[in-house]
């Protein structure tokens, strides 16, 4: 079936001559209006230009009262991003944004060696001793030098997984340590 120019170029009018029965094409809402936390609004509100809205983000950072098990779930997420989030088309190799952002060249590397940083931060601020700390260090200045090559320092990212290292060496000293 094919749309004549007049259709295409002029909104297509019911047939019957009287209203469309589409749901939702008059003006008003049919049922009250619910905000995304499950309370209604008033619609007095909605014609004074939505004064009732505001953003609340409690009390300082959102993400300083995080539990000891959130803390490594974002940790082992992100190192997840970086190291292993996508699949090779075709094959079996594993590869993360790191080696996406590594692609750019200097810039990239310093980005996600800051990253890769920021997680060897988190983990100490979990209690990860120094040695620890010292040998996931060691892998992100690994990923972190031969990176900067250009191509074949990228490969190296892919095939190194300096992020999934240094995740497996924190998770192996968590679950040595007493549970509390």
């Amino acid at each position: 079936m094919t749309m004549s120019d007049d259709d295409i170029l002029a909104p297509r009018r019911p047939r019957s001559g009287g209203r469309s029965r589409a749901p939702f094409s008059g003006t008003e809402a049919r049922g009250p209006i619910i905000d995304q936390d499950g309370h209604e609004i008033r619609p007095e509100t909605l014609k004074e230009g939505f004064q009732e809205f505001r953003f609340d983000f409690g009390q300082g950072n959102p993400f300083a009262n995080l539990t000891r098990e959130q803390r490594i779930a974002r940790i082992e997420a992100i190192a997840k991003l970086l190291d292993v989030a996508f699949v090779l088309p075709g094959t079996n190799i594993r590869y993360g944004i790191d080696g996406l952002i590594g692609l750019i060249p200097v810039v990239g590397d310093i980005i996600t060696t800051a990253i890769s940083l920021w997680l060897v931060r988190e983990a100490r601020a979990l209690g990860a001793p120094w040695y620890i700390t010292a040998r996931m260090l060691g892998n992100v200045a690994v990923d972190g030098v031969v990176g900067i090559v250009p191509f074949a320092g990228d490969a190296f990212d892919v095939m190194f997984r300096a992020n999934m290292r240094n995740v497996r060496l924190l998770r192996r000293w968590l679950d040595k340590q007493p549970r509390m």
